[in-house]
């Protein structure tokens, strides 16, 4: 009997036992739609993941979002001002004294040591950091005694090192009347010598503010930052179109 070619054969043969029944077909889509998917998820996992790792780096190291609650900045700051801290100003900060929690950012710390020193904080600069008698705070503060100056304050004037500080042009005193240190240091104080590596802090708004003349020094390792920009002020407060205060979004800070 006449045999098929070899080939025909061959053919035949192969199609008989690679050849794919639609079954088959059927469930090979639906395994590359799975792992496509799983792809396509792993991608959004790693892209946030990302995300959040550069967002937490750039907030402990370069800069800084925060929200001015109080008044004790006043005129500077605004309640409700939003404004961006440089925490590069005085030099790259390694974290310390770091504790961990199940929220984000996943790690607070309430300390710093400088790597690489840029420059010293200076006198006028406002800064931000951890509040002394509560390091779970941060408060914002202009500098006005550096290490080894002598800070003095009679009847609400401030003096350092024994002259009178040219203050008018960026603070406020809404309160007329004269409070003796023996009650409260608020209009009389000192004179007091700054330790070194800390700094004597005050609130622009002089009669309302808590600071330095209150709980004493700031250390160099306790701040976070210069503030430097704000990027947004809300008022909240009055008719509608004056809630948000459109002439301070991208005021520099002075």
């Amino acid at each position: 009997m006449d045999q098929p070619p070899k080939s025909l054969r061959e053919a035949e043969s192969s199609s008989s036992e690679g050849g794919s029944s639609p079954t088959s077909a059927v469930a090979n889509e639906s395994k590359g739609e799975r792992r496509t998917k799983k792809s396509i998820l792993r991608e959004y996992a790693e892209a946030i993941v990302i995300a959040m790792i550069l967002a937490f780096t750039i907030r402990v190291f370069v800069v800084q979002a925060f929200k001015i609650p109080s008044g004790s900045m006043i005129p500077s700051l605004l309640i409700g001002d939003h404004i961006l801290v440089n925490k590069l100003a005085y030099g790259l900060q390694w974290p310390e004294e770091c504790h961990f929690d199940l929220s984000f950012p996943p790690v607070t710390c309430y300390s710093s040591s400088m790597l690489t020193n840029f420059e010293k904080p200076q006198r006028g600069d406002i800064i931000v950091f951890r509040f002394p008698e509560d390091e779970e705070k941060d408060f914002i503060k202009r500098i006005v005694g550096l290490p080894g100056d002598t800070i003095q304050i009679r009847n609400k004037v401030v003096y350092v090192n024994k002259n009178p500080l040219k203050d008018t042009a960026y603070t406020q005193r809404i309160d007329p009347g004269i409070i003796e240190g023996r009650i409260n240091p608020r209009d009389n104080f000192g004179p007091v010598t700054i330790p070194s590596d800390s700094y004597f802090v005050m609130g622009d708004n002089r009669d309302q503010s808590l600071d330095s003349r209150f709980w004493g020094y700031v250390q160099e390792h306790k701040i976070k930052g210069r503030a430097f920009l704000v990027y947004w002020s809300w008022k909240g407060k009055g008719a509608w179109t004056e809630w948000i205060r459109w002439s301070r979004i991208g005021t520099i800070i002075q």
